[in-house]
């Protein structure tokens, strides 16, 4: 059976620590005029049903560039900054559906049929986690694990996992039938780690 737009939660992860760029919410940090979230939202919107973003500071501006695409923001459930996992967690709870495709808020370039790709793997191969994987020019394959598609019921395997005091994304998704979908743009996946990229990408228009 096919996975329907409508049956999967956009989760945007914005909850981190920024410690790479000093200390700063990195989503709110301005790229081309915009919080580098909002790039995020604006392509991930037109994938999904429902959008969330996972936020431990500055809830309500979040929500302010969350409005027009209706998104709403969440809190981890675990304290002192967890990780991603835990973002994922918050947002797989307060998915209303069956499934949720997460991005992080600092790649505001990511491929316009993310959803769809990873979608067509996690069906086809009967999955739990499908998530991207690139090539570049000399087949040498990047991991980029906060890209993915998860089914909501496993909220409670990733709680137990969070619980056991586990933080690897990769370490979770091994318990679990995982698909790695190769995509060729690597430039789609950049993401800005240091104030330093952030300029990189300022003076770069992104891949199209």
């Amino acid at each position: 059976m096919h996975t329907t737009r409508e049956q999967i939660t956009g989760l945007v992860l914005a909850g981190g620590r920024g410690t790479r760029m000093g200390g700063v919410d990195k989503g709110l940090q301005p790229l081309h005029g915009e919080p580098l979230a909002a790039h995020v939202l604006r392509r991930l919107a037109p994938q999904t049903g429902a959008l969330l973003i996972s936020a431990n500071r500055h809830a309500d501006i979040y929500a302010a560039l969350g409005a027009t695409y209706r998104a709403t923001v969440i809190p981890d459930t675990l304290p002192d900054f967890a990780g991603p996992l835990a973002g994922l967690l918050a947002g797989m709870r307060a998915a209303g559906t069956a499934y949720l495709l997460t991005a992080p808020c600092d790649s505001p370039w990511l491929p316009a049929d993310l959803a769809a790709r990873l979608t067509q793997a996690l069906d086809a191969n009967h999955a739990d986690i499908a998530t991207v994987t690139t090539l570049d020019a000399r087949g040498n394959a990047s991991l980029y694990p906060v890209f993915a598609l998860l089914r909501t019921a496993l909220a409670d395997d990733l709680a137990a996992f969070l619980a056991a005091g586990e933080r690897k994304v990769r370490a979770w998704y091994a318990r679990h039938k995982t698909v790695e979908v190769v995509f060729t743009d690597e430039r789609a996946f950049y993401n800005a780690n240091s104030l330093q990229e952030l300029a990189d990408l300022e003076r770069d228009r992104g891949p199209g």
